[in-house]
């Protein structure tokens, strides 16, 4: 699927501010099944990017605009050509050539507690809570019997949380840690994805926040806005197959509708547009976000 994104970020401030130092993580990564065919990114007022790879290798370019301004844009324009993911069929074809206890005694050893370090531990957002465990045990006869595979246990892990939690912009915000949804049992894609990074990390496996675009245009008859654009899934290792993509907030594999920006242990590491500036601190927030597909 070749894919147009258009993502606008625009700040107005209440009053003049100076020297706003920013960064952003809005390009698409290239890997096995995306493709950046082209980006280009514009800042009003005019500033110079400086691009560089942060430590999880995600592709951050940094800009300053030091002089009196009211108002800071951001627009981001690329095309992006996705796959399909893979097959159940091509899954377990792979995985038949381990057996499911292997790769749960894998996950324990030192080997995997060196590599994964930054996946395995604990962060602000994805603290490993009474309720958390709980909610993790109540899945583990996955893991316990040692009959099913790790990513048997993870697309159980990623359905229980879909059946359990409604999907409400309005019951959380970015600051919203794990535990916290737990008695509305309501959430976004961000809390969804913390959720289940903290279950994956409760019983040793190593997760990742992935950050990026999920194309549903089509499926409404237009196209979508930023909340349904704009979106957050997770990444968790599977030994024998790497790397798979799991998304707790819809049903749908993460195939060919979804575009990739970068991951991170939670939110805090990819957070698409941050900054500082000086200046007063009444601000307003204007985000849009345009996913098409682009027929050759």
């Amino acid at each position: 699927m070749k894919l147009s994104i258009s993502h606008v970020t625009q700040y107005e401030y209440a009053d003049t501010v100076t020297d706003s130092v920013n960064e952003i993580r809005l390009t698409p990564s290239t890997n096995e099944r995306q493709s950046c065919y082209q980006q280009a990114i514009a800042i009003e007022p005019n500033a110079s990017l400086f691009s560089y790879e942060d430590y999880f290798g995600n592709r951050v370019h940094a800009f300053s605009v030091n002089g009196p301004h009211k108002r800071l844009t951001i627009r981001t324009s690329m095309t992006v050509v996705t796959k399909q993911a893979p097959s159940p069929e091509e899954r377990a074809q792979y995985l038949s050539k381990r057996p499911p206890e292997q790769a749960w005694n894998w996950l324990r050893t030192e080997e995997a507690a060196n590599r994964f370090t930054e996946f395995l531990l604990t962060t602000e957002y994805t603290a490993v809570t009474t309720e958390v465990e709980q909610f993790t045990r109540e899945i583990s006869e996955f893991y316990e019997s040692g009959q099913a595979s790790v990513l048997d246990w993870l697309s159980a892990l990623s359905t229980k949380i879909r059946a359990e939690f409604i999907y409400d912009p309005e019951a959380t915000d970015v600051k919203t840690k794990t535990s916290d949804m737990f008695l509305s049992k309501r959430g976004v894609c961000q809390d969804f994805a913390h959720l289940m990074i903290a279950s994956c990390r409760a019983i040793g496996i190593p997760a990742r926040y992935v950050s990026g675009y999920h194309f549903v245009g089509d499926l409404q008859g237009g196209s979508a806005d930023f909340e349904q654009a704009s979106h957050a899934w997770v990444e968790a290792f599977v030994p024998g197959l790497g790397w798979c993509s799991f998304d707790p907030t819809n049903v749908d594999p993460v195939g060919e509708r979804y575009v990739k920006l970068g991951h991170g242990r939670d939110y805090k590491d990819i957070v698409p547009v941050k900054g500082v500036y000086r200046g007063t601190g009444e601000q307003v927030l204007h985000v849009t976000v345009d996913v098409r597909n682009v027929e050759d």
